[in-house]
């Protein structure tokens, strides 16, 4: 197993993250002496969703070690009880959750501040260290079973049919599985770009408030992610709407339909995009960097892929699928230079050359995610 970059905070604390990240293999190697007790268990998650109450009876007397609810979204009542065993037996808890969906909606106890969020992601290429391969990364993403996989094509496949599908079905999150699946394709075709609701719905044949609707799954999910513009002391009108992308580069790849029409760029331009956004996300969440993330756009197509703005000050980030790099490549981060001339500006790109041109540091992509403690700090 790939030691993590996470660390468990020292008290109580929810641990949320899509399903297949390695959550509970994580709670496993760091908790070694931890009470399990797995939602996803018919009995356990029958027994518990019957009489909440009956979790304090299953813990033994004398155990004062860390115990570890999974997927608590799926029987949240059971929240009132683990408040009151950190009240009464000053026990410690880690409970994970793939969704966020029904514990927003139900507006359960979430312990009053007695525990601390935390956030984990796919692997990331200082994680996977000497077997981190940017080739397989951009093909099939960060997905713990994805990287250890003799198949991951086969593995990610059967992720997208029996999660993204199936599951969600079966939480209740949408009843027509077919308008779903088409719902699916048709997001992947926004993956790194500029949503636009009415167009998705065309594309899948569905109304458009379904297709919002279809969307916020996706994020309470946790597999999906709206990337909001940056538009602070904006000096030009700009885009406003925001962009679009599937949680892993792998999980992206294994929804998008390909066709003889599909050039290899169409997909691995967003792929390498998803891929630099999961290290991104997980650098901000894993360092608790405080960065807001963010792309920035100009009516007439400017665009800098990834801002991020925060106590830390202010950096930019263009991500291009290429080995080269011409002038003209560079011109929408000296625009946004122009515009925010504090802040810091990276190009990544698929070279082995790292210089700087009139503000801006050129480099290579794998360096940058290889690298997180100084690329995003």
């Amino acid at each position: 197993m790939y030691s993590r970059l996470l660390n468990p905070p020292k008290g109580s604390f929810f641990l949320f993250g899509p399903r297949g990240v390695g959550k509970t293999a994580w709670l496993h190697q760091r908790l070694p002496g931890a009470l399990f007790f797995d939602l996803l268990d018919r009995p356990t998650w029958t027994a518990l969703l019957a009489a909440p109450e009956r979790l304090g009876q299953m813990i033994p007397a004398r155990h004062k070690d860390w115990v570890v609810v999974d997927e608590v979204q799926r029987a949240p009542e059971v929240l009132n009880e683990v408040h009151r065993l950190i009240e009464s037996r000053r026990l410690r808890f880690a409970l994970t959750g793939s969704s966020a969906r029904k514990l927003r909606r139900k507006g359960v106890n979430l312990l009053a501040g007695r525990a601390v969020t935390r956030r984990m992601h796919p692997l990331t290429a200082s994680e996977l260290g000497r077997d981190f391969d940017l080739r397989r990364a951009v093909r099939f993403g960060g997905l713990p079973l994805a990287c250890t996989s003799e198949d991951p094509a086969d593995y990610l496949s059967g992720f997208v049919a029996t999660y993204l599908r199936e599951e969600v079905q079966q939480e209740g999150f949408a009843r027509n599985l077919g308008s779903f699946s088409r719902f699916l394709e048709a997001a992947s075709f926004s993956q790194g770009a500029v949503l636009n609701m009415a167009s998705v719905a065309r594309d899948c044949a569905i109304g458009a408030k379904l297709v919002e609707d279809y969307f916020g799954i996706l994020e309470d999910l946790l597999i999906g992610y709206r990337l909001p513009a940056f538009a602070r002391r904006a000096k030009r009108r700009v885009a406003l709407h925001p962009k679009f992308y599937f949680f892993d580069a792998g999980v992206f790849q294994a929804i998008r339909p390909r066709g003889p029409l599909d050039s290899p760029e169409e997909i691995r331009g967003p792929a390498l995009e998803t891929l630099f956004l999961q290290h991104l996300r997980a650098a901000n969440d894993y360092g608790n960097l405080g960065w807001d993330l963010h792309y920035w756009r100009t009516p007439e197509g400017q665009e800098v892929d990834f801002v991020v703005h925060g106590h830390r000050g202010l950096r930019a980030f263009e991500v291009k699928a290429s080995d080269r790099v011409r002038s003209g490549d560079l011109d929408a981060l000296r625009l946004f230079l122009r515009d925010y001339p504090k802040a810091k500006a990276n190009f990544l790109y698929l070279g082995d050359r790292r210089w700087h041109d009139a503000g801006i540091e050129v480099m290579p992509f794998e360096e940058c995610i290889r690298a997180p403690d100084t690329a995003f700090a």
